[in-house]
């Protein structure tokens, strides 16, 4: 039995069961904590008695909440009421001493310490926050900057902050007071609308949601600046703009024994294919050019996080907002398809997932 953690724009955060060997999906328990807590992520040292993680709440009055879970996947709040710092936290990550987090709608990235027991966050004078500052010529979208990630570079001590509002992706480093600064940027096709970013050797990969795009760039560390390797739809069939086929996340697993060649996974949202919103896939054979190869039809709604899980990430699960539930599916074809193994329909409005 493999359990996961589902995210919501409920009200709750769910505890799921997925059992390889029957192909069975089920809800094991749900708790309550407040408006939408969308986006989660674990705490960087798990204690021996379960599983601890951090929620955004994307709300006007941004809040992180900590939830613990038990063993038996049950939960319980550990602290609440902690401000972000900005409005709609939608992206949070934790490091050994901070939980930093990005407020989609002020704009703002905000670090907040952490303590290394319960309940691991409180209220300080610490807390640091970073307005960004851009704009973009989508006047429905790109008003001001939109901090839509927070993700650590997986070689060194860099963050980066796509910033949808501002066409961006903004290149933080931590100077000698231990304090993030911003010390430089990616720069995108004006209306792109930078959303969530994916790496591999060396590499970055962008996912531009307002034009369901991708873009590939070197980005070799800071001085040094990023170079345009390559721009391509997210969808074998784009539709004229504006619409509402908005690309949502971008993934690249590690290779691995069981999967050796690299690929990349995209889920598009809002398709009007009664077969649901697509995940598509690319090869990265030639790690410069991404090529799509494959595209899956979920039969989901609105398809926003994907997650990989289980040995050599053999598993992605998947939830439609707006309907569908969730389901996971297995890699196939050494990573180059999908096949459905197990699915939940009474789930509502899953967002995001972690594997535990």
């Amino acid at each position: 039995m493999v359990r996961i953690i589902a995210g919501s724009y409920a009200n709750e955060i769910y505890t799921l069961e997925f059992d390889p060997s029957s192909g069975s999906l089920s809800l094991s328990s749900s708790i309550t904590v407040g408006f939408h807590p969308s986006w989660i992520t674990p705490h960087p040292a798990q204690p021996s008695s379960g599983t601890v993680i951090f929620a955004g709440l994307e709300q006007a009055a941004g809040e992180v909440v900590v939830v613990s879970f038990d063993k038996d996947g049950n939960g319980k709040i550990e602290t609440r009421g902690i401000s972000s710092q900005g409005e709609d936290p939608c992206s949070l990550v934790a490091t050994k001493d901070e939980i930093i987090v990005g407020n989609y709608s002020s704009g703002s990235v905000t670090f907040l310490p952490l303590v290394p027991e319960a309940p691991f966050l409180k209220p300080d004078s610490s807390t640091t926050t970073i307005k960004l500052s851009g704009s973009g010529p989508n006047q429905e979208r790109q008003l001001g900057s939109h901090a839509h990630q927070v993700i650590f570079h997986p070689e060194r001590e860099e963050l980066l902050v796509p910033d949808l509002g501002g066409d961006k992706v903004w290149r933080l480093l931590k100077g000698d007071d231990g304090k993030w600064d911003v010390h430089g940027h990616v720069a995108y096709a004006p209306g792109g609308g930078p959303r969530h970013v994916a790496f591999y050797e060396g590499i970055l990969y962008t996912l531009v949601e307002l034009t369901s795009g991708l873009t590939a760039h070197r980005l070799p560390a800071l001085p040094a600046a990023p170079t345009l390797t390559h721009t391509t739809p997210t969808l074998s069939n784009p539709l004229p703009l504006p619409n509402d086929m908005l690309a949502a996340e971008i993934l690249v697993p590690t290779p691995n024994a069981a999967f050796p060649s690299p690929y990349l996974y995209i889920s598009n949202r809002n398709d009007p294919s009664p077969e649901g919103d697509t995940i598509a896939i690319f090869t990265l054979a030639d790690k410069e050019q991404p090529v799509l190869v494959q595209e899956v039809r979920t039969g989901l709604k609105h398809v926003r996080g994907i997650v990989f899980g289980g040995p050599d990430d053999k598993w992605l699960v998947a939830g439609g907002v707006l309907g569908g539930g969730v389901k996971v599916f297995e890699r196939t074809e050494g990573g180059k398809n999908l096949k459905l193994v197990a699915e939940l329909k009474d789930v509502e409005a899953p967002t995001g997932f972690l594997w535990i």
